[in-house]
């Protein structure tokens, strides 16, 4: 796991003397080392984050006919993949040494055999070609700006910022999207220079410009396989327990972020199959809040495998103390409230390992969400669009109707319906498209990289997706449950997990604690920049007030929202401090 940055001039002649900036913005992604390598008008640059081959594994790394690579990630098929190379092909243990052997071997399409998560910048110098490949599901970010001498790349558009060759300014349609869908969707940053690589995308750069444009599906583009529950499970134990093992290769100790759900039970119980040490497993709480906290229903998973746990209680003192540095690292902004416990996890998961093992991405595979159900019903039974409805609808805040603000989601439906999926395969590839990489591993990737810990997501694999995403539906929705199959494999492999009890879902408490300050921080959340490009001050401020006195849970989350957005904008935009409380920040 590591940062890359680098860039292609459009002159061969000239290069922007940015790999130190790069090399300093991205210092807490690879605290174990750096590199940097230059040729005519390309440049990379690494920190390190040392996984695989402690030793030999620092990059750049060189391939045959003067390739140079530049990898933040893993390749987790690395060992399989070496076989296909005769003997002493590598130079290194290195996994990320594999994509050098694949371009030679494959060209462009280098990409296409690698399993993992990953963000890669290949130059070839005789072809003066600079390839951007990011991984299908979009598990590792990577961004890019064009600039009148070319284009600067990097895992972080904070990165990109302070080269002083962009402009630092907002696109107002994409802060609205943000403030109604919590993320934002497609290409198209919320910042007005820079652009993301989707995921599963390859770019090929040539005199500092965009020359082709490839893309690799992360899920299978096919209607629900006709199979039986017997024969699904069976393959569902195969997929799971390969998935989880090449997830655990490493040359550092490593442990799992254990929730009181399906998910992170799944991969504690594979952990268990596969490990003779006692796995070292993480749990946050919210301790005098109404929030259901799970610690309990963790504590008892770990019991049962004989786990080591951790328990982090994240209160309302934290939240306020801590806020303002968890929203530095989210560069590109997702007001996801899990950012509080995640970041906050991180911090003392750091403390003992470099990796850890997460959930993220069962409920997107294996249908786990009510929105899902939801959106198969009729709209007579209760039936209804996803995202249908934004954060700040009805509340009378916005200075204009939000007429636009779902064309990213639109067209994700609208390319998703012209496949032979199922409904509700569509449904899931819709929060495929722009929810999970936007938001749920955006959110893993700043708040764990911020404490320079990698999180790896074996349910994000291409052999779990197989298994699971052409399941029928009646193996993935029953008894009025999603992910019905992977319950019933759990209930099997560690019963103490309870899969067929009722859940709840998980929540943050952000409301409860903003509620006793919400008259305090309504003038200065009410008068940021950020907010009053897009909403009405005194609306806003009378929004705060309103819900300090007796508002409800839409005005709570609309609060959360705003506050979110505020304080991004100071720190981000502004360039205000984020050692100070959040109240301070806002209040400049």
């Amino acid at each position: 796991m590591c940062g890359i940055a680098g860039y292609m001039a459009s002159d061969a002649a000239t290069a922007p003397a940015v790999l130190d900036g790069f090399l300093a913005a991205l210092s807490h992604r690879g605290p174990d080392g750096e590199g940097r390598y230059s040729a005519a008008g390309a440049g990379l640059a690494q920190t390190r984050l040392a996984i695989i081959d402690l030793k030999t594994g620092g990059q750049p790394l060189f391939g045959p006919g003067s390739t140079a690579l530049v990898a933040n990630g893993e390749i987790y098929n690395y060992l399989e993949l070496e076989r296909e190379f005769p003997s002493g092909s590598m130079r290194t243990a290195s996994d990320c040494e594999l994509p050098l052997l694949t371009h030679i071997r494959d060209g462009a399409d280098f990409a296409a055999p690698l399993r993992g998560m990953y963000a890669i910048a290949l130059h070839d110098a005789p072809e003066r070609v600079l390839h951007l490949a990011r991984d299908p599901f979009g598990i590792k970010p990577l961004y890019y700006a064009e600039y009148p001498g070319g284009i600067l790349f990097a895992s972080e558009a904070q990165a990109l910022w302070k080269t002083g060759l962009l402009a630092k300014t907002v696109r107002p349609e994409k802060a609205l999207e943000l403030l109604q869908l919590q993320f934002t969707t497609g290409r198209a940053t919320i910042h007005e220079a820079i652009q993301r690589v989707l995921p599963g995308e390859t770019l090929t750069l040539r005199g500092g410009r965009i020359v082709n444009r490839s893309i690799r599906a992360a899920l299978p583009e096919e209607p629900p396989r006709k199979i039986s529950e017997e024969e699904a499970l069976r393959q569902l134990d195969s997929a799971l327990m390969d998935s989880v093992a090449v997830h655990q290769r490493a040359d550092v100790p490593y442990g799992l972020f254990l929730s009181g759900g399906i998910d992170s039970s799944v991969i504690l119980a594979c952990m268990k199959r596969l490990n003779e040490a006692p796995v070292l497993a993480f749990t946050a709480g919210f301790p005098g809040t109404s929030a259901h906290d799970e610690r309990e229903q963790a504590k008892a998973v770990a019991r049962a495998v004989r786990a080591n746990h951790v328990e982090v209680a994240v209160t309302d003192t934290q939240f306020w103390r801590r806020l303002p540095a968890i929203v530095a690292c989210m560069d590109d902004p997702a007001a996801d409230y899990a950012i509080v416990p995640t970041w906050l996890l991180a911090a003392e998961a750091a403390k003992e390992l470099k990796v850890v093992l997460t959930g993220e991405g069962g409920d997107e595979i294996f249908a786990g969400y009510g929105r899902y159900r939801s959106a198969l019903r009729s709209p007579f039974l209760g039936g209804r669009i996803m995202r249908k409805r934004g954060f700040l609808d009805g509340l009378g805040i916005l200075r204009e109707p939000a007429r636009h603000w779902r064309d990213g989601i639109g067209a994700a439906e609208r390319r998703i319906g012209a496949t032979e999926m199922s409904p509700l395969q569509r449904a899931q590839a819709l929060d495929f498209a722009d929810w999970l990489p936007n938001d749920l591993l955006l959110k893993l990737d700043r708040c764990l990289m911020a404490h320079g810990l990698e999180g790896r997501t074996p349910m994000l694999d291409p052999v779990v997706a197989n298994a699971g995403f052409c399941l029928p539906d009646g193996l993935k929705i029953a008894r009025g449950m999603g992910k019905y199959l992977l319950r019933k494999w759990l209930s099997e492999a560690l019963p103490a997990a309870q899969p067929f009890a009722a859940k709840r879902g998980f929540t943050v408490p952000v409301t409860e604690w903003i509620r006793p300050r919400a008259r305090e921080i309504a003038t200065a959340v009410a008068k940021s920049a950020g907010v009053a490009q897009v909403c009405v001050p005194d609306q806003v401020r009378r929004l705060f007030e309103s819900f300090g006195d007796r508002g409800g849970k839409h005005q709570g989350i609309a609060c959360w929202v705003l506050m979110f957005y505020a304080l991004w904008h100071r720190i981000h935009i502004e360039q205000m401090r984020s050692d100070m409380d959040a109240v301070e920040t806002l209040r400049g």
